[in-house]
């Protein structure tokens, strides 16, 4: 089975899918409307056979798809009829339980994602927690995505910033019992040395969450059976 992916950040939609030799992109921001991006999917990705749709949404997703409208984009997400409008089944996760999902190698991982602000997920068992861990308090009437992300690091300095990143990733491992970290996000390749029980992620681990999303319908009659994926909403 054919499977495009969608993967939406705040400056860039990438695309990929089964059997491609490379990820294709194109430009988002604030004017980008779901039927806009779609319009686009479908102009770039024309001469790619797919079957099935998988899209890694940059917020709360819920059983029917986004329940919140992103900061960096434009308006129109939640409600939106991705399956509609793609014209095929597609399966909407929140952007970082996708990555999360593609970087995933066994036991209990946590995953972070640097960016604008701070993605989070856990994965255990071959079950994906979307989390907000950004949204928890960290000193005086702030939060730790105000301190990890993107205004933390201009605000701060990188050094400053680097320092708290650390000591997140140490506190939330140790608090949530994961046997390793992995950090995504454009932010990530400014953390160095990495933290211990941590390693770096990259755009192709969401790519491969993507594929992983629809794996128990890719080959179900695989011996040993696999498990399917379960992302919870």
């Amino acid at each position: 089975m054919n499977i495009l992916v969608i993967d939406i950040g705040g400056s860039h939609v990438k695309l990929h899918a089964t059997g491609q030799p490379a990820p294709r992109r194109f430009e988002s921001g604030r004017h980008l409307t779901p039927e806009s991006m779609v319009e686009e999917v479908k102009r770039r990705t024309h001469d790619w056979p797919y079957e099935v749709v998988s899209v890694g949404y940059p917020g709360l997703v819920g059983p029917d798809g986004p329940e919140v409208e992103p900061g960096n984009l434009g308006p129109g997400w939640v409600r939106f009829d991705f399956a509609a409008a793609l014209d095929r089944p597609t399966r909407v996760v929140n952007d970082a339980a996708m990555q999360a999902l593609g970087a995933y190698t066994g036991g209990r991982m946590l995953f972070l994602g640097l960016g604008t602000g701070l993605g989070s997920a856990l994965v255990t068992d071959r079950v994906v927690i979307p989390l907000e861990l950004g949204s928890l308090p960290y000193g005086r009437r702030r939060t730790v995505a105000d301190h990890v992300g993107r205004g933390g690091l201009k605000q701060h300095g990188e050094a400053r910033w680097l320092e708290t990143v650390v000591r997140v990733v140490e506190h939330v491992r140790d608090a949530l019992k994961a046997d390793y970290v992995v950090l995504g996000g454009g932010n990530a390749k400014r953390v160095k040395p990495l933290p211990p029980h941590t390693r770096r992620g990259g755009n192709e681990d969401a790519f491969a969450g993507g594929f992983r999303v629809w794996e128990e319908d890719v080959d179900p009659h695989s011996y040993p059976p696999a498990a399917p994926w379960r992302v919870v909403r």
